[in-house]
């Protein structure tokens, strides 16, 4: 049996054991740190020094590269000796299992050799073995030995090469938290080696607060990467659960703004807006002033509806204009509609349109949904009836619930001309003087800029529903701010904005045409507390006790609202030549950056 020694890390023995190290850690997983805050102390120092776990290589007294040539050698020596004899007992007759001491002792040190070169020059091989002699000792070392390389954080002790093995040179990790209680420290590390999905803890844990701490500290160490600027703290995560976010690891601060008054068809309204961009509200804000002064804006809702398209595929493109006349028969209506109306007390069916594409059918329904956005709703009502349709239509494979021709999250002609959600115009009358003390500039510049820049350069452009300046900039700072999708401003944010002199060209008449916008005052991200509190700054906070769907409606109008206040004045901006200029001063960071360093 092979006496192992341990060296010292000034022999050289040790020495050549160091320059094989890293070819270690590169064929092992990382493991995760400890959470011992001073485990870089001199009695740890110390400890690593004498007690790490021996190398193959070491059990025998040579250098490493002598000890690589001389299993080299032997191998190929001992397989030509045994390929010679197995070739002598060919032309002798021999019996192959027939072995001399020689011979035995030959196949011995072939398949030795042999196992040294397969394990990379013995290393890992062999040392998989030696390691589990001692489970506790060399735990704790390979433990140490592997934690995730990061960069060393500030203030932190710098080791001395002379005194510390490679293998440890690695800087104390910045994210481990030494808080965590002991139950909690043993389900990081099984998150962490897969023994617990990170998707379960909360129905293992029943704590959605804990399941969090616990995914982020996993996260963490897997990463070598601290997410400690993202807040954990003062949030609950109760109410995300199953609706809103999975696997939460904390949550994102935007700082919310707020536009206004916007005096809108007789009332006041404090827009809250959740961005990072500067200039924006302070941009809107000036546009709600300029309205409010002359006599504020009105809107009107001329079409609303959520809609639903799923694609269903026939033997023939015949069989599909069969499903296309049905649907769209004035006589079938009522029985669609009962059919569709089961899925919710909200839910009621509007119009049925097809379109074919050969033998696949696109059919969109469209359907008022109350106080909600109404997407499920709506989803639930089309699922109602396509199995409605099978009794008529066997023959109908349903390919998917959405076909694209809805069409949501997407910029489509479709929205732009049929619209969806909430179809909303805003006008107002800007009187000549505000134009100048207020906007600083005139009625002229601006008619002329939105002409030449929204209508004429949106359509060089070849955009669709783009004809205004930022309406999407408005728009998804109320929308984050109010707990609605972000990812629906894409047709949300679809708007045309018209400017024209009116009374001998003194005055301006200024609107936004938006066909598209997706909102709802229940449901989703409205329920959550920072959002509940911006709905219910604007009076529309839950659903409608007067009339259903009245809430979302005005929330609609004052998104429009708030986008016409913003194309006002980001027009006016640019006419008057000071939109870069007020960029460069409130829209750049103004903090001294130089000293500051990157955290990993």
């Amino acid at each position: 049996m092979l006496k192992l020694h341990t060296y010292h890390a000034t022999s050289p023995s040790s020495l050549s054991l160091w320059i094989l190290l890293p070819m270690d850690i590169r064929r092992r997983p990382p493991k995760p740190p400890v959470n011992n805050p001073n485990r870089f102390s001199d009695d740890d120092d110390q400890r690593r020094t004498t007690t790490i776990p021996p190398k193959a290589s070491d059990a025998l007294p040579l250098p490493l590269y002598l000890t690589n040539a001389v299993f080299f050698t032997l191998f190929f020596s001992v397989a030509y000796y045994l390929l010679h004899r197995w070739r002598d007992k060919i032309r002798y007759n021999t019996p192959l299992h027939v072995v001399t001491v020689t011979e035995l002792g030959a196949l011995i040190a072939l398949v030795a050799s042999f196992i040294y070169l397969l394990g990379f020059f013995g290393i890992d091989f062999v040392q998989s073995f030696i390691s589990r002699a001692d489970t506790n000792d060399t735990d704790t070392n390979d433990f140490e030995d592997h934690r995730l390389v990061t960069c060393p954080p500030r203030g932190g002790r710098r080791l001395d090469l002379e005194r510390d093995p490679p293998i440890v040179s690695v800087a104390k990790s910045p994210i481990a938290d030494p808080t965590l209680p002991e139950e909690d420290e043993e389900i990081v590390k099984s998150v962490i080696h897969g023994a617990i999905p990170s998707y379960s803890l909360e129905s293992r844990l029943g704590d959605c607060k804990r399941a969090a701490t616990i995914r982020r500290e996993a996260l963490q160490r897997i990463t070598g990467r601290s997410i400690e600027g993202l807040p954990l703290d003062g949030f609950d995560y109760e109410s995300i659960l199953g609706q809103c976010c999975e696997m939460p690891v904390g949550y994102v601060q935007i700082p919310v703004g707020i536009a206004g008054p916007l005096l809108l068809d007789g009332y006041e309204y404090s827009v809250p807006m959740a961005t990072t961009e500067g200039c924006l509200v302070a941009s809107t804000n000036r546009g709600c002033k300029a309205m409010y002064v002359s006599g504020g804006a009105t809107s009107t809702v001329v079409k609303d509806g959520m809609t639903r398209a799923p694609v269903v595929r026939f033997a023939s493109a015949r069989r599909a204009s069969e499903l296309k006349f049905f649907l769209e028969d004035p006589e079938n209506f009522d029985t669609l509609a009962v059919v569709f109306n089961r899925s919710s007390r909200f839910a009621r069916l509007q119009s049925v349109k097809c379109t074919l594409a050969g033998k696949n059918a696109y059919v969109r329904f469209s359907c008022s949904t109350g106080d909600a956005m109404g997407m499920n709703m709506v989803s639930k009502g089309v699922q109602n009836v396509l199995e409605f349709l099978t009794d008529d239509f066997p023959d109908m494979d349903v390919i998917g619930i959405s076909g694209n021709f809805c069409s949501d999250k997407k910029p489509a002609a479709v929205n732009w001309i049929e619209g969806r959600g909430k179809s909303v115009v805003c006008e107002a009358v800007i009187k000549g003087e505000i134009v100048n003390k207020v906007l600083k500039t005139s009625v002229a510049a601006l008619v002329e800029l939105n002409m030449l820049k929204n209508l004429t350069g949106s359509a060089v452009a070849g955009s669709l529903g783009g004809f205004n300046a930022h309406a999407s900039n408005i728009v998804s700072a109320v929308f984050i701010a109010t707990g609605q999708d972000p990812a629906q401003n894409v047709e949300s944010s679809q708007c045309i904005t018209m400017m024209e002199a009116i009374n001998d060209g003194k005055d301006i008449h200024v609107s936004v045409t938006m066909p598209s916008i997706e909102v709802g005052t229940v449901g989703g991200g409205t329920q959550l507390a920072s959002q509940s509190a911006c709905l219910n700054l604007l009076g529309v906070k839950g659903a409608s006790t007067e009339s259903p769907g009245m809430n979302s409606r005005r929330l609609a109008t004052i998104v429009a609202g708030a986008v016409l206040a913003g194309e006002l004045s980001l027009m006016s901006a640019i006419a008057a030549g000071q939109l870069v200029k007020s960029h460069m001063k409130y829209n750049r960071s103004s903090r001294d950056i130089s000293g500051a360093t990157t955290t990993t």
